[in-house]
C-alpha cells in the first residue's frame, strides 16, 4: 500500500455545448494533494502487443487484464511511479476526454452493506486501464463501471467524461457500486469532493447509467431516507458533514455565483444542485477563472481584505496543494487535432497559466517531462511553481506583475490558436498533427520563457522587500 497518504481533495467543472459561448463541451479539474509533487505530461502512441496484457498497481496491488491494443492517449502522471501512476486527464485518439478523480466520501451506513475494497482500482489506475480503449464518453463510464462491479474500488470517487457529442460525470458510491449523468447541454456542474449527482431516473438508459442491482442493494438494505420513494444517490450514498460545510459546499456556491449571480444561496447550504442553466453563455476563459479562483471579491479570499477569520473560514478553489489544472475542451466544427484542447496549467492554477495543448500533439517539450520532488530550473511544474513562490508573500506588491503576465500569456494563445483555426482546413491527417505541434510547442515555449522572465523581475523586485530594511535620508 501507499505509505505516503495521498490526500486527493480536487474541484471539477463540466459545461454542456448549449451552455458554452462557443458550443464547446468542456470538462476540468485542478488536481489538488502535495504542494510539492510534480507532475509530468506524456503522450503514449498506439501499440499493438502480441502478448497478453495486465494492469497492476503500485500502490495497492489492483491488477487486471488489458486489451492487446492500446490507443494513442494523453496524460499527466505523477513524477514518480512509487506509489501509483496517477495519469489523472487526457484525451485519446478518438478525442474522448476523461478526467479522474473528484475524491467524495460515502457514509458509513452505506460502507457497512458494500465496504470499500482494498485492493480494488483507485484513483491512480482509472486513467490508465479505460482510456487507452474506448472509442465514446458513455463507453468511457460504461468500462469503468463494469471494472467497479467485477474487481470493486479502494475509494469513492467522482469523474468526468467527454467526447463532441456529451459529457458525463460518474460518482462511486460503495466498493461495487455507481452511477452516472450525462449533462444537460444547457447546463454546468461545478463538484467538490461531494457525491454531487442526485435524483436518477431507472427509465432513461439515454441519460442515466448505474451499476448492476443498484436499485435492489438499496431497497432490501432499507438505505434510502426519502420520504416520496424518489430516489438521490447523493443523500443515500454520500456525506452531510461538517468538513463538507466548511471544505466541500463553500466551492459549489462560489462556482454557482459566478455563472448564476442572481440565486441566493448560502456557501454552507447542502441543498445547492448539481446542475444549472447558466446566466451567461459559459467562455474557457470562464472556466479557467473559476478553476484559479479563491473567492475572489468576498470576505473569504485569503488574500483578500476580509477579517482573519472570514480569510480561513472556507478552503479556497485555487490553492498551494495544486499539482495541476487543466480543461478539456471540445471544440466543434473543426479537425478533432486541432478542435480539441487540453489546457494544462502546472501548479497552482491562480498563479500559473493553461498552456493550450492541441489534441492532436504528439511531441512532449523536454520541461514539461522531466521534475522531481526538489527543485529543478529545468522543469515546467518548477519554473511555475517558482513564480508563485515568490509572489505568495508579496502579493500587494507583486501581484500585479503575475496578473499581468498571465492577460498577455492568454492573449498570445488565441493568437496562436485563431491562426490554426484558420490554417487546418483541407489539411490531411499528418499536417493536422504537424500543426498541432507546432502551435502546441510554441504556446508551452513562449510560457516557459515568459515566466523565466517574471522570475528574474520579481528576485529584482523582491530585494527591497526584506523585512531587514530601512527607510533613510539618502543625504546623510
Amino acid at each position: 500500500m501507499n505509505s505516503i497518504p495521498y490526500y486527493s481533495a480536487c474541484t471539477s467543472i463540466l459545461v454542456g455545448k448549449s451552455a458554452s459561448l462557443d458550443g464547446s463541451i468542456m470538462i476540468g479539474r485542478n488536481e489538488d494533494a502535495k504542494s510539492a509533487w510534480p507532475k509530468h505530461l506524456r503522450v503514449h502512441p498506439k501499440k499493438q502487443f502480441q502478448t497478453s496484457q495486465w494492469f497492476q498497481s503500485n500502490d495497492n496491488g489492483f491488477k487486471m487484464p488489458l486489451p492487446q491494443i492500446r490507443y494513442q492517449y494523453e496524460a499527466t502522471p505523477e513524477w514518480t511511479a512509487k506509489y501509483g501512476l496517477f495519469e489523472e486527464d487526457g484525451f485519446n485518439e478518438f478525442g474522448v476526454a476523461m478526467s479522474a478523480t473528484e475524491s467524495t466520501y460515502a457514509n458509513p451506513t452505506v460502507l457497512g452493506y458494500d465496504p470499500l475494497v482494498p485492493d480494488g482500482i483507485g484513483e491512480e489506475a482509472m486513467v490508465t486501464v479505460v482510456l487507452p480503449y474506448v472509442k465514446t464518453a458513455r463507453q468511457a463510464a460504461k468500462r469503468l463501471g463494469t471494472i467497479i462491479e467485477q474487481f470493486g474500488t479502494c475509494e469513492s470517487n467522482g469523474i468526468l467524461f467527454a467526447d463532441r457529442h456529451e459529457a458525463w460525470y460518474m460518482d462511486t458510491g460503495s466498493g461495487h457500486h455507481w452511477v452516472a449523468i450525462k449533462i444537460p447541454d444547457d447546463c454546468y456542474a461545478v463538484v467538490s469532493n461531494q457525491m454531487a449527482v442526485q435524483k436518477i431516473d431507472f427509465n432513461d438508459p439515454d441519460n442515466y447509467m448505474w451499476s448492476k442491482g443498484l436499485q435492489s442493494f438499496v431497497d432490501v438494505n432499507h438505505l434510502n431516507p426519502a420520504l416520496d420513494g424518489s430516489f438521490n444517490f447523493r443523500n443515500i450514498f454520500g456525506t452531510h458533514s461538517q468538513s463538507d460545510t466548511y471544505y466541500n459546499t463553500p466551492r459549489v456556491w462560489y462556482g454557482q455565483k459566478m455563472f448564476n449571480p442572481e440565486v441566493e444561496q448560502r456557501p454552507d447550504s447542502q441543498e445547492m444542485p448539481m446542475l444549472r442553466t447558466p446566466a451567461h453563455k459559459i467562455s474557457i476563459d470562464d472556466a479557467q477563472a473559476f478553476l484559479s479562483s479563491h473567492f475572489q471579491e468576498t470576505p473569504f479570499d485569503p488574500i483578500g481584505s476580509g477579517s482573519n477569520a472570514d480569510k480561513k473560514k472556507y478552503r479556497p478553489i485555487s490553492l498551494a496543494k495544486t499539482q495541476e489544472s487543466h480543461i478539456l475542451q471540445l471544440r466543434p466544427n473543426l479537425p478533432q487535432a486541432i478542435g480539441n484542447i487540453h489546457w494544462l496549467a502546472m501548479g497552482v492554477a491562480a498563479q500559473s497559466t493553461y498552456v493550450p495543448f492541441l489534441s492532436g500533439f504528439n511531441t512532449v517539450p523536454d520541461e514539461y517531462q522531466v521534475g522531481g520532488a526538489q527543485y529543478d530550473p529545468k522543469s515546467a511544474y518548477w519554473i511555475f511553481k517558482l513564480v508563485g513562490v515568490l509572489v505568495d508573500p508579496h502579493y500587494p506588491q507583486l501581484g500585479e506583475l503575475l496578473k499581468q503576465t498571465q492577460e498577455e500569456l492568454s492573449i498570445r494563445y488565441r493568437q496562436l490558436i485563431l491562426d490554426a483555426d484558420r490554417r487546418c482546413h483541407g489539411m490531411s491527417h499528418s499536417e493536422l498533427v504537424t500543426l498541432a505541434n507546432e502551435v502546441s510547442t510554441n504556446a508551452a515555449k513562449l510560457a516557459l520563457n515568459r515566466y523565466q522572465q517574471l522570475t528574474a523581475r520579481l528576485v529584482a523586485e523582491s530585494t527591497d522587500l526584506s523585512p531587514l530594511n530601512y527607510k533613510q535620508d539618502l543625504n546623510l
